[in-house]
Order: C-alpha cells, then structure tokens, then sequence
C-alpha cells in the first residue's frame, strides 16, 4: 500500500481516496520511519476512511503502530450533522492512559546522591504489575463518585491538591460520566486498583532534563537544563479495559440476515469487527460515551492517587522535594471539540488513539500561567531513551485536530521483544548506563526493551517537522519502575 502514498511535504504522506474511502489517509512521518512502518498501519488508517461521517482525513501519527481496529498512533474526527459514528476501536481498551510530569524543586545530582535509595522507596510505595492492587478498596457509593469526579474526587479525600486540578486536561474531570453505563464487571476490576502503575508499557520515572530546545517556553513550563522531574504513564487499567469489552459487544452487528438492522440500530456492517461502530445519536453510542467519561475520570483519579504516593515516596526521602504538577494529558479518548473545517466551525467527536492533545498557544482551556506557551505535550520514550516535553501549535489545530504523537512506538511486538531480549540483561545494562530499573517481572523488562521502540528522536523530528508540536525539552531517565 505504500506505493499508493503521495508525499505532500517531508513528514506528511497522503493515501488517496480509492475504494470505500470517504477520506483520504495522512501519515505524519520522515521517510525513514514511513519505510519502517508496518503496512497493517496504513491497512487500518484506510479503513478508519471509510466510516461515515469522518472529516478531513484519517490520520496516523509517526509512531503508529498496528493497533485494534485504529492504529495506535491514530486520529479520526466525525461529524454529528454527517452521520458520524463512534467506535470503541478510536479510543482503546485502556482508556485515557496518558502521561503525568511533576517538577521537583531537586537537580539530577541530587537525585543521584540517593538515587538507590529513592528507587527502592518509590518501587515499595507505588504498586505495580499485571492485577495488582493497592490500598484504596472503593465500593458502592464511593466507587460511582470516583467515577464521576475523577482527580477532583481524589484531591477532595485528601489525595492531592487543589493546585493539581488546574494543571490537569479539563481541570481533572470529565463531564458526562454515567456509572449506571459501566457494567459490574467493569466496575469490580478497579475496585482495589486506583493507585496502581498495572504492566505492559506503563511505568513510573525519574527523569532529568538533558537539554532545553526552547529557552522561552521552557522557563514558562519552570524547567531549567539539569532539573529532575517524575513522569507517571498509565490510565484506567482493568476498567478501561472491561468498558471496551462490553461496549465492543454492543456495537457489533449481529449476525442477521442481509438488511435486517443491527444491534446499534444500523444495517449490517461491511466493516471488520474490530471497527465496530454506532451513530453519534443511537443508544449505544451515548451510552458508550457515558462510560467512557468513567474510565477517563478513573484514569485521572488513578494518575492523582500515584501522584500523592510518589510525593509521600520522596518525602520520606528527600524531604525538600516540592512536586508540583507540571501537567496531565490522556491519549486515548474521545472527546467533543469544536474545529474549522470546509463546513465553518462545527462540534466534532474527536477520536485519539495513542495520541495526545496538543492545543496551540492562547488556547481558553490551558491553564492560564502557562497558556502563552501552548499546551505541554508530553511524550513518552522508553526505559533507556528520551522523553520529550513539546508545545502544541496552531498548526496542529490546522492539520490535525491539535493532535501530537504520544510517544516512540513499537518497532517489536511484545512477542517478539521477549524472544530477542533478556530482561536481566537489560537491566544490567541500564544500570551501566545509571538507569535503575525496579520491576516485579523480568518478562516485562524484556518486553519493554528500549530497542523494541522506535528511535524516540526520529519520531520528534518527524512530529515537529510536521507542525503539529514544538520542542521544548528532551528528558532521560534515572529510575524506571515497571510492572
């Protein structure tokens, strides 16, 4: 399918409209990284074309890989007033994962003159781990509050401050959550896992900041070069997960004769399955997005409680830490946003999967203080390789729904990464590097071998070659503490 491509600039490539496409395809990415990129990417971002309803252009960001139905790294708006859908498949099983940074007040050094002891209090304070739980057990009443008032219910209980909330994508909740719409399945999966980091690719970082690439934007974010801060990636673990079951199920057309309607009130669907799907307006769509709104409050709420353990972590060892948030962004959401297209300013359903928000500067919804800057991008590398805090740009608002990358991508399936690489090993040679790794499985170390990623830097040269984000500082890593 690449050989379809048409290059339109150095880091955009378009799939034209054939077949069922309503739209075309846009890949964000260098050419190095586009030949390195799967053909099941550009597979799903046509198929992603052919919904009804999408506007502009399905779009993958450079770090897309093959994903459920959307590519990880993809991007899809749709419109109310043009039959638009929404699908399980552009947000994902594990809702609202996302990325939370805090400043620290300390330097790389001084993380370093107790870097050991650091890395074994966060490990002992933050659990982590494929079904592992913490201390909060949260039921009845108190669960559905959680899941309507996301970090806001946590800061008021005493697990926060009220300063995070303004730091936080849409103050730390999200408005039009249901729990009546989340099943008890669902619900009995988070009941003792809200404070927790869970497996796979989510972690918990040290990191400090190797270089400023924006002196201007950097001193509005407060980082400074050699400054350490803690980056926290992980979202609405069993919860998210079990919506995206149950609401899969929902969508999908049953298997009914030719012309007999489906389950969410459409003909039976030409689309692969993993694309199951429901207009805007159907029961089966609000009922999914009610839901949903839960499990991006249970990811906010989650990503505030680890925040209270991770500053109680260097208290008890750093005491003159300070820990205010920088900021908080998600990656795998719908939401409705208002943007300019052929048709004027309409209200669209944007769908973001591992992809983040990147609002440009003077944008209403940023906080204030930091609003001149734009929106803190941030983005994940791996345990042995960069991270990186962008702005968001009008340009993205432009080209892609104010979307950014949300990190380096897969270059190995798990399944491969774990054949290739030894997780002692890996470890071992971080620490050479002064990297600590603290996990509870070797499995998972090998699985998330920094060369299972993309190269982090080609990636950002790509995004920021593209527009859709500005440079603002390249981070690496400390202490690493996995599932």
């Amino acid at each position: 399918m690449k050989r379809h491509l048409v290059q339109k600039s150095p880091f955009e490539w378009e799939l034209p409209i054939h077949g069922d496409m309503r739209v075309p395809g846009i890949i964000f990415a260098s050419e190095s990284i586009l030949a390195d990129m799967d053909e099941e990417v550009l597979k799903q971002v046509r198929d992603v074309a052919c919904l009804p309803g999408i506007v502009r252009a399905s779009m993958a960001m450079p770090d897309a890989h093959a994903g459920y139905g959307f590519p990880i790294g993809g991007v899809a708006a749709f419109d109310p007033q043009r039959g638009g859908v929404i699908s399980m498949g552009g947000v994902g099983f594990d809702i609202a994962c996302g990325v939370r940074t805090l400043l620290t007040g300390l330097t790389r050094d001084d993380i370093l003159a107790h870097q050991e002891k650091l890395a074994d209090t966060l490990f002992a304070s933050v659990p982590a781990g494929v079904g592992r739980g913490g201390d909060i057990v949260l039921e009845g009443d108190e669960l559905d509050e959680m899941l309507t008032r996301g970090a806001t219910w946590a800061v008021q209980r005493g697990l926060g401050q009220k300063a995070d909330l303004e730091r936080i994508e849409d103050n730390g909740i999200s408005r039009g959550a249901n729990p009546s719409k989340v099943s008890k399945e669902a619900k009995k999966r988070i009941r003792n896992q809200i404070g927790s980091l869970g497996g796979g690719n989510h972690y918990l970082e040290v990191q400090y900041v190797e270089e400023i690439l924006d002196a201007e934007k950097a001193d509005i974010f407060g980082i400074s070069e050699g400054d350490a801060l803690v980056s926290i990636h992980c979202g609405s673990r069993g919860l998210g997960h079990q919506i995206g079951t149950d609401f899969l199920n929902a969508m999908a057309p049953t298997k009914s004769r030719k012309g007999k309607k489906s389950k969410s009130g459409a003909p039976k669907s030409k689309h692969p399955r993993q694309l199951a799907h429901a207009p805007i307006d159907s029961k089966e769509a609000q009922n999914y997005l009610a839901a949903m709104h839960c499990g991006i409050n249970c990811a906010l709420a989650n990503r505030q409680v680890i925040t209270h353990l991770v500053r109680k972590a260097f208290a008890s060892v750093m005491p003159e830490a300070t820990l205010p948030l920088l900021y908080d962004v998600s990656h795998n959401t719908c939401k409705v946003e208002r943007h300019e297209g052929e048709h004027g300013t309409r209200k669209l359903f944007v769908h973001r999967k591992g992809a983040t928000r990147a609002y440009p500067p003077g944008h209403p919804s940023l906080p204030e203080d930091i609003r001149e800057a734009g929106q803190p991008v941030l983005i994940g590398g791996s345990m042995g390789s960069a991270s990186y805090i962008l702005a968001g740009t009008q340009e993205a608002m432009r080209k892609s729904f104010g979307s950014a990358n949300h990190g380096a991508g897969r270059a190995l399936s798990r399944t491969e990464a774990k054949r290739k690489f030894d997780g002692m090993d890996i470890g071992e040679s971080l620490r050479h590097k002064g990297i600590l790794v603290r996990s509870k499985s070797l499995k998972s170390v090998a699985e998330e071998a920094p060369d299972a990623y993309k190269k982090s830097s080609d990636v950002i040269t790509s995004v920021t070659g593209a527009g859709l984000a500005a440079p603002v500082a390249r981070l690496m890593p400390m202490i690493c503490i996995k599932g």
